[in-house]
């Protein structure tokens, strides 16, 4: 997917200000960067329902976080999710790693492939898909798109 550098320097110019959650085999790369920047926070997280609490104090305060996750720490953080976003109307994104999404002939037996998009639209959230680096725009017009509306967003 994209370079820690190229994802920073996008989060950067989209006003984020700190970045919670817990590293998965996309988002460790990342987060070693994040850890080292002077400009985006590094919010690391245990579990990541707690990512979304974490989250909505940073916004409640001011900051602009991004919640990144594994579509499987997705799952165990759905409590935490549906309190956030739901119940305090907090519009928070997330950049949830679809977990074999991009290798699924060979990992088709992985259930999180066939749960993920469902339990999202379950939830009322319509996560933009992205399979590429060319759709860096989708992302940042979907990120916008939420921020906006004052409205949760989620992408795969």
């Amino acid at each position: 997917m994209w370079a820690p550098t190229d994802i920073h320097t996008h989060l950067l110019e989209w006003g984020v200000t700190h970045v919670t959650g817990v590293p998965d085999t996309t988002f460790g790369p990342w987060f070693d960067h994040f850890s080292r920047s002077p400009a985006i926070r590094l919010v690391p997280v245990c579990r990541e329902g707690e990512a979304w609490g974490v989250a909505a104090g940073l916004f409640l305060g001011g900051a602009r976080p991004i919640v990144m996750i594994q579509c499987t720490g997705l799952f165990e953080s759905g409590d935490a999710l549906r309190n956030v976003l739901f119940d305090l109307q907090l519009p928070l994104y997330a950049i949830v790693g679809y977990r074999n999404y991009l290798n699924r002939q060979s990992a088709s037996a992985d259930s999180a492939l066939r749960y993920t998009e469902p339990i999202l639209r379950a939830w009322g959230l319509d996560p933009l898909l992205v399979e590429s680096p060319q759709q860096i725009e989708h992302l940042r017009a979907h990120y916008f798109a939420s921020r906006d509306a004052q409205s949760p967003g989620v992408a795969l």
